[in-house]
């Protein structure tokens, strides 16, 4: 794929998407963090039920800290895999008490140093909330960069690479957020919807689906 289908590709994307805006329920950047731990194999709506609870009782860290392990539980039971994720919360908020005065950190090194950090959810913070251009691959993004052509790649960090090299500089900032979209509700993953595509011309994908 070249230069200019790419850029016409995103120019179509950022008028069909005007807002490209994470669908997770937040009031603040720790919010924000704790809402994308939680996450990981879990559906943003499931999510938001759940913060909807927590984050009115707590908030920060030193108030997640104080529900504990198993008080923390009891809000998010409702998503995979809670028990690990509560742990993992817990001693995240541990650590922005004792080493980061409570504050969410700006660097990708210091977030993958708290527990249940990732590379992905460190770059969806750093893109999201501090304004950084960085590309977090989640599933829908793998399958969308691969199907259409835009950034292929055999894992996640292939196409991170390939999306932070070849996606248009006018469009890295909302990049993330266009590509998780198209690839929630167009291209979806078992049966794209090509006919309602507004990039069906551009993308490179043999299989098309007209209906």
């Amino acid at each position: 794929m070249n230069k200019d289908k790419r850029l016409e590709i995103f120019s179509r994307l950022a008028e069909a998407i005007p807002e490209p805006v994470t669908e997770l329920n937040y009031n603040s950047t720790f919010e924000l963090l704790i809402a994308v731990v939680l996450s990981a194999q879990a559906t943003d709506k499931g999510v938001n039920k759940a913060t909807a609870i927590l984050f009115p009782v707590a908030n920060t860290p030193q108030a997640i800290f104080d529900l504990g392990v198993v008080g923390l539980k009891e809000y998010i039971k409702t998503i995979g895999l809670y028990n690990s994720k509560g742990a993992n919360i817990i001693k995240l908020c541990r650590k922005m008490l004792d080493d980061f005065n409570s504050e969410v950190p700006q660097t990708r090194e210091e977030l993958e140093s708290l527990a249940g950090v990732g590379r992905k959810t460190a770059n969806v913070i750093l893109n999201t909330a501090f304004g950084q251009p960085v590309m977090a691959v989640d599933t829908h993004i793998f399958r969308v960069s691969n199907r259409t052509g835009i950034a292929k790649g055999k894992n996640v960090l292939e196409v991170e690479a390939r999306l932070d090299k070849h996606v248009p500089k006018q469009y890295k900032l909302d990049a993330h957020h266009l590509l998780i979209l198209h690839g929630r509700y167009t291209c979806i993953a078992r049966k794209p919807r090509c006919a309602s595509c507004v990039i069906e011309d551009l993308c490179e994908f043999k299989e098309k689906v007209d209906v």
